[in-house]
Order: C-alpha cells, then structure tokens, then sequence
C-alpha cells in the first residue's frame, strides 16, 4: 500500500500519547521485518473438464502494493483425499506471474483444490495462502458431482466492538456459515427464555454471510438468537452475557472519514486513559488517548489520509490492555479503482465474426491482462475477484461464500461492515507482539532459482576451487567461472530459464594432466513447503453414475471445444503466415538468444536491437544514447568519462559479457554494436553488487561472449542438466480471416480471447482482436493492471453488449 502514515490528534478530550507505547513499537517491528504477502489468481475459466488445460494468471501483493519480495510462485494440485496430483513452478516479476496446467485425462469427476504460495509466505500461518477450488468434470468417472443440499446452518454472533454491555445499544452481527452452499433468503429473531414467544427484534440476512440486528441488553437478561431459511431449517443459540461494565466502540466508515464513538458503563472503573490505534495492513495510520469517556463525543479520522482496505481500530487501557477491537472498511462508498474505457469497439455476434476494441494509452501501465470469454460462461471472477483478495479475503482466515459481491457496481455497503464487525485481524497479535513475541523465519524468499553446490578433490572438498561452466549457445560456446568458498562450497543463483538448462563444468586447471578425481554436486536452493492443513468442504457431493447419464450442455460444448481446439493447435503451428506476426520482435527474441547465455537473462531486461532495427545507429555515445530510452537510467560524468546509474546506483557495463570500465566504450561507434541489453536488479552473471548492467554486444566475433574455451587443451568436461521453471502452454486462438480455419467443424469455445502479458503499444492505443464461436451473443470482458507508481489497481469486468 502506499505509504500514507498519519498520526492524528483531535482537540478536546483527546492529548498527545506520551506514556505507555509498547504497542507501537512492536507494530513498526512487525511491519518492518514481517511484510505480508497474499496472492490473486485469474483463471481462464472457472470449470474444466479432464483432458483440459487450465491457464492462470497471478497477482501477488505485499499488503496493497504489488510485492517486490517474492520472484517465484508455487502452485499444487490436490484431489478431494489431498493427494498431490501436479506441482510446478513459475517466475514472478514485480509481483505477476502465469502460467498452466495440464489436466490429465485420467482424473476422476470432482472438486479439486489448486494451491498457491510463495516461499516466503511459509513462513507464516497456512490460512494465508491460496487455496481455491475447481470443479473438474468426467463424464467417464463412475461418480458424477451434485450439489450437496444436505447441511447444517451454523450461525454465530458478534457484538460490535466485542463487548455486550448493560444499558448501551449494540450492533450485533449474525454470521452465518453451512457445509454446502448458503441461501440469501433468511432471516432471524431474539427473544427471552423467560418469554419464549415474545421476539424481541427481528432482522433479515444481508446476504449470505451475514445479518445484523440492534438490541440494548440488560444486566441478568438472557437473550437467545434463532435464524432460520427457507428450508425450514432453524438453529438457536444464546447471545453473549450481558456485562454491568465496560467500554464500547462503535464504527461508521462514511465517504468523508471513519467516525467512531466510546461509550463507557460504570465509570468508577474507568481507567486513567485509553489509547487508540489504527492499523491499515499492519501499518500505523492513527493514534491518540482519550482521557475522559464522554458517550456521545464523536471522533473522525479523514478518508483523505488513507487508503481503500481494512481498518483495525484497537482501544487500550493504561496498562496496554485490549478493551475493545473492530475493523471497518475505508470509504467503501468509493473504491480507488482505475477503469479503462474501451474505444472503437467492435463487437459482432454472428459466428465467428471478428471483434475488437481498443485501450487508451497510459503513462501509468506497461501492459495489461486481458480475458474475454462467452458471457454464458462463468468466470473465476465471479465468485473471487481481484478486488475481494486485495481488500478482504487476502487477510482474512474465515470462510466467506461469494466476497466478490462486496466490491461490484451494486455492492451492499451495510453487508461489508457488518461483515467486518464479525472478523478478526490475524496477521498479528497485539499481546503476542507486545511480549516480543514474532514469526520465526524458516525461508528466505530467494532471487529466482538457485543451486548449492559442493566441489571435492580425492574426496575431500576442495576450498577456493575455480569450476568452470561451459554454456553452448547458437553463437558458440561460453565460459564461466565460480569459486567454492572455504569449506568447497559455492552456489548459482538468480537463474531464469524454462524446462532443463544443460551446461558442461570442469574444474579450472593450467596443468596438462587435470585431475580427474574430482566431483561436483548440485543441489537445488528451493523447496516445495508441505501443506499440513486439511482440506476445506465443498457444496458437492459425489454419487453414482448411472448407466443412461447424459453429461449436461456445458460438458459436451467443453469437450467439442476441446477437440476444436487441437485443431488449431495444429494450424497455429504450421501456418507460416501466423509464425512470423509480429516478425521484428520473433528477430529481436531471436537475436537476444544468440547474443546472451542464460546468466544474462532476466525478466526485468530491456533490449535495444541495432541489427534488425538500423534506424537505432546513431554516432553519439552509446551511454549518452541510452540515457532518455531506460527509465531509471542516469549518465554522470566523471573525469570526461560518462558512468552509468540505475536507480541512483553506478552499474556495471559488460561488452559481449565480460566487465569492462566505461572508458573503454566512451568512443565506441554504435555501427559496431549488434545488441544493448539493460538489465535492472539482480542476475545470474553479476559480477558485482547485482544492482543490474548494461550489457553491450558487438557484432564482431559472431557475438561470442566469456572466455573462449581453448579445445585444444586436454578437457575432462562433465556435463548436467538442472531443472527450470515449468513452461506455460501457448494459449492460441483461430483467425478466421485466414483460409486455413474455415474448416474447422464447431467451434464452441467458452473463451475467446487470453493473454496474460499484453504489451501497452508505443502509438496511442493498444488493441485487442478476436473471434466468435459459432453462437456466443454476448461477451464478457475482464482487464486487469497496477499502477505501481501509486498503489491502484485498473480492473474492467463487463458483460457486452
């Protein structure tokens, strides 16, 4: 979230904090050292059949921000009994990630559960992590799915501010909670078992969740709650005993501040002074002391300071005592939400027609993701939004049936704080914390990939070993060199590649005989974390299939489209014309796999093609020329010599990926230059600090960097292959402009159009273009980005038109 810190102190009864800040104390420790991750996947579609592929695209954020800790995701694939049926692993760049997984055609009809997670997030409670259910379809599993109608309800209640009081009327929330899915039509009623058929108020439920009623209890009265739904199904439970002292907090977010009010019974037991603090993601936003309760005084914290999230308001007596706790949302009136509007949009719904709209240009987004699927088709958004897991579900533990409704154009406001009365804030505790009492920290969150290895001589390890790591590349091969430390240890680290990467090493020796009783180990530096948990319920119930079951509509439409879909599969790849779209950037790809070894690849890199784009050749310096073209790059001179800065940070400049000074290019011509590649952070073939470089490629010796591998010198190369991130599947789609897709039979695909990465274009807008299948009328379009430079999400979710 964006760092918008306000310490408030109202005039009045409220005086600046000077006694007892412990609390304080422990939260900046907390948020300093113990940073919270929560992770966002959008699916291509919300069911599946066996035999699909399911793409996903991640959104990981460090409390409201997107997250710069985390560079790789775990994902895992439970069945129903939490048997791992796939794991895989997939880069993260500044807090997004995508990727699939194959569906095998083998997998039973059932509610499966995908699994998300970064290392650094085991650290903490499992409640956090990603876990969501699919649904996966089989007409061939001897069981079918059906909705589970049988359940128990299970309400509990809350009173606002946690206390129950003599004498103060209090807002209770009613939280309702059943195995199989809830309906929104209930309602409930309080009465006094000593006047059992008197109801002392009635309420209807919000929604499904929740329900919320008003009472002003009193001292030796016990009151009794029943809920009950259509069904006919009723449970009863007694409210809380009521208290002859205490102090109350009551909350209301309104679109100008958060306004809250203490309330005290008994006075006589008050203490000296009470302290109040707010918390937004863990983060202090409010603090002042009270030092006489007044009932009816009302304070306000403006919305201008803060950020749309969750509130915890904490009251404390003198001793740092918890007296009274709620969360509310701020300004739920108005969501900070940015939303493109589309332009020039052309939709068709005859078959197969083509469509497209286009996306205003911004300063703010590099890019974009962008779903359209068959309006008739549901979305993973639906149930669990973008906007739900970053503002709700993303702290919260509990079970919460449908919590994308609270962030939708008609969103039900009363519903979302009543929810909040009956949530407490889990990432921390205040006692816990206040004691010193913090996570311990078994992972590290790690740069990409890395290996741990051991070099030994004769069986001994070898200390201050030089081992060279011989890449062969389309230009030749490459030479590295690494040293073991004191104990013949030494590690690889920050590595970015897919499937297998396949290198020879031998150890560095001048000698004319090396020896050959040498042995290298490697050892991956990451880990997948066991998920100890059990399995949440699900609203289905597996029973048998008989004989004579027909799958429904939507099961047969899926598996024609999964036969359509290999079809164009196969015209993709044999399509020349398809190939070569978009053919200066396939050269550039292709130029940057010559030049690079894969220690000089990173996510986060910025190519400059002077081979396939001539327009780039120019005569001045090539540090001069980059500055201007490379946000975060700066040129500073120094003794006539120009030295580069990335982020305020000298980097440094390699020339065909060997570290050179930058005076031995100051007068280099640019018509020498094949590629400049800028990279920002760290990378595999860091020489320094790894505060990134300026990797410079000429176009002499066919591009060949490293050290040249002599091949006349007695070698005793070993070879090894170490494991990468798992390769996306290519999502494709037909072009039915092109001859070649005419023929294809049925076309009932549900989505229509996917691309996780779409690039913001250099002219004014960016555009998007696809086909119809044979009957789709309507469209659903979801587009997600970040603006990273202030904390706010863009998010677009229609149906059209």
């Amino acid at each position: 979230m964006s760092k918008k810190l306000i310490f408030l102190f109202a005039l009045g009864t409220i005086d600046i904090l000077s006694a007892q800040n412990k609390a304080e104390q422990a939260l900046k420790t907390f948020e300093q050292k113990f940073p919270q991750e929560k992770i966002h996947l959008l699916f291509n579609k919300s069911n599946y059949i066996a035999g699909e592929d399911l793409w996903f695209k991640s959104f990981v954020f460090d409390g409201y921000g997107a997250s710069g800790i985390s560079t790789t995701l775990f994902v895992e694939l439970y069945d129903s009994n939490k048997n791992q049926i796939s794991k895989k692993l997939f880069p993260l760049m500044n807090g997004e990630g995508s990727g699939s997984i194959a569906l095998p055609k083998s997998l039973k009809e059932d509610v499966y559960y995908i699994r998300a997670y970064t290392t650094w997030m085991a650290n903490f409670s499992e409640d956090f992590q990603l876990l969501k259910p699919v649904v996966i379809y089989n007409p061939s599993s001897p069981e079918k799915l059906t909705p589970d109608s049988h359940s128990n309800l299970l309400a509990s209640v809350y009173p606002e501010g946690g206390s129950f009081i003599d004498g103060i009327n209090t807002k209770v929330a009613v939280r309702l909670q059943s195995s199989s899915s809830t309906s929104v039509d209930w309602e409930g009623y309080v009465t006094d078992p000593d006047s059992p058929d008197t109801k002392i108020t009635t309420f209807k439920g919000l929604d499904q969740n929740i329900g919320i009623f008003n009472i002003t209890p009193k001292t030796g009265k016990r009151y009794q709650l029943t809920v009950q739904n259509k069904n006919g199904q009723k449970q009863s439970i007694p409210l809380p005993e009521v208290l002859p002292s205490g102090i109350h907090l009551e909350v209301n977010s309104d679109k100008d501040a958060v306004k809250y009010v203490l309330k005290s019974k008994n006075s006589s037991q008050e203490a000296p002074y009470y302290k109040i603090l707010g918390t937004i993601n863990n983060q202090l936003v409010y603090k002042a002391q009270v030092n006489k309760i007044t009932n009816d005084t009302q304070y306000s914290i403006p919305n201008n300071q803060l950020v749309n999230g969750i509130l915890q308001l904490t009251v404390f007596d003198d001793k740092e005592n918890i007296v009274a706790n709620r969360l509310s949302f701020v300004q739920p009136q108005q969501l900070q939400i940015k939303k493109p509007a589309l332009q020039s949009l052309s939709l068709e719904n005859s078959p197969r027609g083509k469509n497209s709209f286009d996306i205003p240009k911004s300063s703010d987004y590099s890019g974009y993701t962008v779903l359209v699927i068959d309006a008739n088709t549901n979305s993973s958004e639906e149930d669990q939004s973008l906007l739900s897991t970053l503002w709700l579900t993303g702290d919260l533990t509990s079970t919460i049936t449908n919590p994308a409704q609270y962030f939708t154009k008609d969103r039900n406001i009363e519903a979302l704080d009543a929810l909040l009365i009956s949530e407490k804030w889990k990432r921390f505790d205040w006692k816990t914390i206040i004691s010193g009492v913090y996570p311990t920290i078994k992972y590290q969150s790690g740069n990409y990939l890395s290996y741990k290895g051991k070099i030994n001589v004769q069986g001994q390890p070898a200390p201050n070993t030089d081992l060279n790591l011989i890449f062969d590349s389309e230009s030749g091969s490459k030479i590295f060199q690494i040293k073991s430390d004191n104990n013949g240890f030494f590690s690889l680290s920050n590595l970015i590649f897919e499937d297998t990467m396949k290198f020879s090493y031998q150890l560095n020796s001048t000698s004319k005989e090396p020896n050959k009783n040498y042995s290298v180990y490697f050892q991956p530096d990451f880990s997948f974390v066991p998920y100890k948990k059990g399995l949440p319920s699900s609203p289905y119930k597996l029973v048998q299939r008989s004989n004579d079951d027909k799958p429904s509509a939507e099961i047969t439409r899926s598996y024609t489209a999964l036969d359509t879909q290999k079809i164009i599969n196969e015209k993709v790849t044999n399509i020349e014309e398809i190939k070569l779209r978009g053919e200066v950037k396939a050269k550039t790809k292709k130029l940057n796999n010559e030049l690079s070894s894969l220690l000089f690849k990173s996510p986060n890199e910025e190519i400059f093609d002077f081979v396939n784009d001539p327009k780039a050749i120019t005569s001045s310096s090539i540090l001069q020329w980059l500055q201007g073209r490379v946000s975060g790059l700066t040129i500073q001179t120094r003794n006539g010599i120009p030295i580069p800065y990335l982020r305020g940070d000298e980097t440094t400049v390699y020339l065909d990926e060997m570290p050179i000074q930058p005076s031995q290019i100051a007068n280099m011509s640019t018509s020498e230059i094949a590629m400049v590649k800028v990279i920002k952070g760290i990378f595999a073939g860091a020489s320094g600090a790894g505060n990134g470089a300026i990797a410079i490629y000429t176009r002499r010796g066919g591009g060949s960097s490293g050290k040249v591998i002599d091949r006349a010198l007695p070698s005793q190369l070993r070879q090894i292959s170490l494991s990468g991130y798992d390769k996306e599947v290519p999502f494709e789609s037909p072009i039915y402009d092109n001859d070649s897709f005419k023929k294809i039979p049925q076309d009932t695909r549900s989505v229509l159009y996917w691309n996780p990465y779409l690039e913001e274009q250099s002219q004014e807008r960016t555009t998007v273009e696809f086909y119809n299948n044979d009957d789709a009328k309507k469209y659903r379009i979801i587009i997600m980005g970040y603006d990273k430079n202030n904390d706010t999400p863009l998010y677009y979710n229609e149906v059209l038109p």
